[in-house]
């Protein structure tokens, strides 16, 4: 992901995404991402491919969180701590020994090493563009309205 491309308030929203997915369907966080400014992906792990009204559901759910205009924070754990609460194989081999963790609001704490918005009101229309499924793989592609 170039430096040009990437987008806090995107990323922000695939964490918003990601819990989103796991309280609807328990799949877990994806397991793949491509975060870009104008539009993004996330693989999970799931069955079936998802009804149109999963697929509003799971927008409207997002949006409502994005509205609370919660605040994005980050707090510093160390390895041991972050790995018994958290999954950190995302995390790249060198991240160290203190894990940064995002907390959104209440909704949302994972371990990241990205950039994010300081609260949700940065984000705007969130939109998924497609969902797709092949292999066990579900593919949903979403983007922001900007300004």
């Amino acid at each position: 992901m170039g430096k040009k491309d990437y987008d806090p308030a995107m990323h922000t929203a695939e964490h918003i995404l990601n819990q989103t997915m796991d309280r609807l369907f328990a799949c877990g966080r994806s397991f793949n991402a491509h975060i870009e400014k104008k539009k993004s992906k996330c693989d999970y792990r799931f069955p079936r491919p998802l009804t149109a009204e999963e697929i509003a559901a799971v927008e409207t759910a997002v949006n409502r969180v994005i509205e609370q205009n919660l605040a994005v924070s980050e707090r510093m754990v160390d390895r041991a701590e972050a790995e018994k609460a958290y999954f950190t194989g995302k995390l790249p081999a060198n991240a160290g020994e203190w894990i940064r963790i995002i907390t959104v609001g209440d909704y949302d704490a994972c371990p990241c090493i990205g950039r994010h918005v300081r609260s949700t009101s940065e984000i705007q229309g969130f939109r998924i563009l497609s969902a797709s499924h092949e292999n066990g793989v579900l593919r949903i592609r979403f983007t922001l309205r900007s300004g």
